[in-house]
């Protein structure tokens, strides 16, 4: 049998949590550990506590889920956090990513589908719910101007950031050098207002430019 994954749920509603619990406690391959109300009691849980997937509201009372969602990931990299919530715009979706989320579900997705998200984000792939992925589909078509307007280069070297090479690898692909690669790579992070290159992968694929 595979080794469970561990999970810890924000929400500040205690019908969500104890119903998002009964959701996933007959799956063998996750393991509730806890469940948490408010910011400072996740931030305590996981001073003690290893999880491996944080499904976290974006309402919180005492921190915004979004702000709670960077903190974690600055403290621990290694834990990846999928946004559990009501809204389904495009900036609040947006701005999860850009802080380090790699999922985005709907509190009234069903078992099986956040079960989906948990085995995809451990992967080390994005997840949308389906409504998710319509609401930023239809929010892409009726605003095409808040594209990031991009040179060929600079589609060039994203498409090879997406791919995974290295400056060096980028450079000879492209007959350019180290420091040209860097300066694209620093405007592409610049345009799509990001801080890393994940993010930036995360955020060109939510416009589907790669």
């Amino acid at each position: 049998m595979e080794q469970r994954i561990h999970i810890l749920i924000v929400d500040d509603h205690p019908v969500v949590l104890e119903g998002m619990k009964a959701l996933l406690q007959d799956n063998d391959m996750v393991e509730v550990d806890a469940c948490c109300s408010n910011g400072q009691d996740a931030l305590a849980f996981l001073l003690e506590n290893k999880v491996d997937v944080i499904l976290l509201d974006i309402n919180l009372p005492d921190i915004s889920g979004i702000d709670l969602c960077k903190l974690i990931k600055q403290q621990y990299a290694d834990i990846h956090i999928v946004a559990i919530s009501n809204y389904n715009e495009r900036s609040m979706i947006t701005k999860m990513l850009q802080n380090g989320a790699t999922g985005y579900v709907l509190k009234n997705a069903s078992a099986e589908e956040i079960i989906d998200a948990i085995r995809a984000v451990v992967k080390k792939t994005v997840y949308f719910s389906p409504e998710v992925q319509k609401s930023l589909f239809e929010a892409a078509l009726d605003d095409p101007l808040d594209l990031p307007k991009l040179t060929r280069r600079e589609q060039e070297v994203l498409r090879c950031i997406a791919e995974g090479k290295t400056t060096a690898e980028i450079g000879d692909t492209l007959f350019i050098s180290p420091h040209t690669v860097e300066t694209h790579r620093r405007n592409l992070m610049q345009k799509f207002q990001v801080s890393n290159a994940a993010a930036l992968i995360r955020v060109a694929s939510q416009y589907q430019l790669i």
